[in-house]
């Protein structure tokens, strides 16, 4: 396991852009690193993409220099260890709403004594063959571990003053669409009060010194995030590859 530079950027306050991928071709995941993006979030809720793949995508983000992160589909610290122990640098777990699922996220995620991950020799600590002993291992998996919850509903809004106070959870990423839809806005997100909402949300976690992250579009709605704080913008795949072919399509006409 090699240093976070997500992390460590996001440690200094500085931005990071990445894109959020449903695809299991590990060639995606090389492009987009060439492409000079910061990371790679391997879609494991919205997509088919399985553990036995994720070896393969983390690989080519390692060779291309983007740094590899993972939404998992569920808070189960089996699942989580499994991308984990194949090289994913960061979790990005979907629909936090309590500080109980908060916890768990931590403890799943972190070696003892900060979580209960288990130990085994896998490609993450180099198959037990590189410079680190267990125990140096372990204390710089934890230091260099990314740990995001999302905010996507109600409920977590709610608690959220509780939320921001779990030790371990390094930020929040609000999902807009989601969120909109649990406040009763089924067309999405453009409205005053998600998008006041929204500006609170974020406005709390920077109070409370963790990362606030959500979604771009494009450039210059990223820039205007990163305006008011927002440090993790994301975009998905389809989203990128949409915005670049409708701008190449006007060369026709």
């Amino acid at each position: 396991m090699k240093q976070n530079i997500v992390k460590t950027r996001l440690k200094n306050n500085q931005p990071v852009l990445g894109v959020l991928s449903n695809s299991n071709d590990p060639t995606v995941a090389e492009l987009c690193g060439y492409s000079g993006l910061d990371f790679y979030m391997i879609d494991g809720e919205h997509s088919s993409v399985t553990t036995s793949e994720v070896q393969n995508i983390v690989r080519a983000c390692e060779l291309s220099g983007i740094t590899p992160l993972a939404r998992v589909r569920s808070n189960d610290p089996k699942l989580i260890l499994q991308y984990l122990d194949a090289g994913v640098m960061g979790i990005m777990m979907p629909a936090i709403s309590t500080v109980a699922e908060a916890e768990a996220l931590v403890q799943a995620v972190n070696y003892p004594p900060m979580g209960s991950r288990g130990f085994a020799p896998v490609r993450a600590n180099e198959y037990l063959l590189g410079s680190m002993n267990q125990g140096e291992f372990v204390a710089f998996a934890n230091e260099q571990l990314l740990v995001l919850a999302q905010i996507e509903d109600k409920e977590a809004i709610d608690n959220l003053d509780d939320l921001l106070t779990v030790e371990g959870i390094d930020g929040f990423v609000i999902g807009p669409r989601d969120l909109a839809m649990s406040m009763g806005f089924y067309d999405g997100p453009g409205h005053d009060e998600v998008k006041r909402t929204i500006a609170g949300v974020v406005e709390k976690i920077r109070k409370a010194g963790l990362i606030a992250g959500t979604t771009a579009a494009t450039g210059d709605q990223a820039r205007a995030l990163i305006d008011r704080g927002v440090l993790f913008c994301l975009n998905s795949f389809a989203g990128l590859l949409k915005t670049a072919s409708s701008d190449f399509m006007k060369g026709r006409g």
